[in-house]
């Protein structure tokens, strides 16, 4: 099944207002890209306006969080009927929110069917820290965070899923080609244990971790990698746009 490729570039907590603007000004020209689906995931701050800015386009924005419940008394959160304004993605899951904001693998299966309900396309983030690499825990490691996240429910909505070893978010230090086709292939045989061969195989499964312009063709090269969630040449609407073009090109 031809699985349409992802360019999602999460911003982080980066930016203000002003710089928001001048980004989404420098990636003009990447809706008229064909052959790929873009995402941009700004923070909360900016989602308003970078919503506003890609209206009509084909261009999607993601939040980078949300709360699982629609309302209630959560000081500092953001509801999926809120984040639903102003995006029609968002990230779940991301490491840096496992890590530094302990979230869990049943907190995040809350979250998935939260953003299927409200009509938000979801990217569960899964990955690998360096001590369990170096103890060989990938497989398990991403076996568990699929399969407590899918849970026993029908699959969300266009569910993606993102593979980005902790290790390599940030560094510098990429997965090779090969370790990251090992990782998603396993990730899709998660899937096509949980849910079937035929979500399995619609699943689009993205590499994350220090991805660069004069990286992503390899990457792309692989077949079970249908594209790439980047950090920080996400930032850098020159460098966007090229690994935009890269993956449109794989295609």
């Amino acid at each position: 099944m031809p699985r349409t490729p992802i360019a999602a570039g999460n911003w982080k907590m980066n930016g203000t207002s002003a710089e928001a603007r001048a980004l989404c000004r420098g990636l003009s020209g990447i809706d008229q890209i064909a052959g790929v689906e873009v995402v941009l995931a700004p923070s909360f701050t900016q989602l308003g306006l970078v919503w506003d800015f890609w209206c009509g386009t084909d261009v999607h924005v993601a939040g980078q969080n949300m709360h699982p419940q629609p309302s209630g008394a959560y000081t500092g959160e953001v509801s999926p009927v809120q984040l639903a304004e102003v995006a029609d993605w968002v990230i779940l899951g991301h490491s840096e929110r496992r890590q530094f904001f302990c979230e869990d693998d049943q907190t995040l299966a809350l979250k998935l069917r939260a953003a299927d309900a409200h009509g938000l396309t979801p990217i569960l983030c899964v990955g690998e820290s360096e001590a369990e690499r170096e103890n060989k825990r990938t497989s398990a490691v991403l076996t568990r965070q699929v399969s407590l996240a899918l849970g026993d429910d029908p699959q969300p909505a266009g569910l993606v899923i993102a593979y980005e070893p902790v290790w390599a978010i940030g560094t510098g230090q990429a997965a090779t080609p090969v370790e990251a086709q090992s990782a998603c292939e396993l990730i899709r045989s998660v899937v096509a244990d949980k849910l079937g061969a035929e979500a399995a195989d619609a699943v689009r499964i993205l590499y994350g971790g220090s991805v660069k312009p004069d990286n992503i063709a390899d990457f792309m090269a692989q077949p079970d990698v249908d594209g790439a969630l980047v950090g920080g040449a996400a930032l850098d609407s020159d460098a966007f746009l090229a690994i935009t073009r890269a993956i449109a090109a794989s295609a």
